[in-house]
């Protein structure tokens, strides 16, 4: 009965893989869905897919990039962050490196030590063609 549960979910992209405390990766990390790190990897979290999302606790630290839709960063990351959806920075975020985000939710304690910029581009196609049909005054297609 487990075994079967598991095999159902394994599909399901909302499911999240955990790298807990105490782990060390070393190289590129690939993902989509979800990832939770409390561990520490050496080298870039790159996601793989529109919907993937990648959380990193206060005990978790990143020496890499990161390219991910949605992160919500509260440990240490060495290295840049570009979040194509939103970053969210909570109060235990220590970034070391630039910071390209479409959209940003900052708490108060929440440290970068780098540029920030927010990228237009980056936003997604759907939102883009809802703002220029806004400025010429025209109905968005569903």
């Amino acid at each position: 009965m487990l075994n079967r549960r598991r095999t159902d979910r394994a599909g399901d992209h909302h499911d999240t893989s955990l790298i807990a405390r105490g782990t060390v990766l070393r190289g590129d990390l690939h993902f989509s869905g979800a990832l939770h790190l409390d561990g520490r990897i050496e080298g870039a979290v790159l996601a793989e897919g529109e919907d993937s999302v990648f959380t990193l606790s206060e005990n978790g630290q990143v020496q890499g990039d990161i390219r991910v839709p949605h992160a919500v960063i509260n440990g240490q990351v060495q290295g840049d962050i570009q979040a194509s959806r939103k970053l969210e920075l909570a109060p235990n975020a220590r970034i070391i490196g630039d910071v390209r985000y479409s959209m940003l939710e900052m708490a108060a304690g929440a440290q970068v030590n780098g540029h920030m910029t927010h990228d237009a581009e980056m936003v997604p196609a759907q939102r883009l063609l809802a703002s220029e049909a806004e400025k010429l005054g025209e109905a968005v297609p569903a």
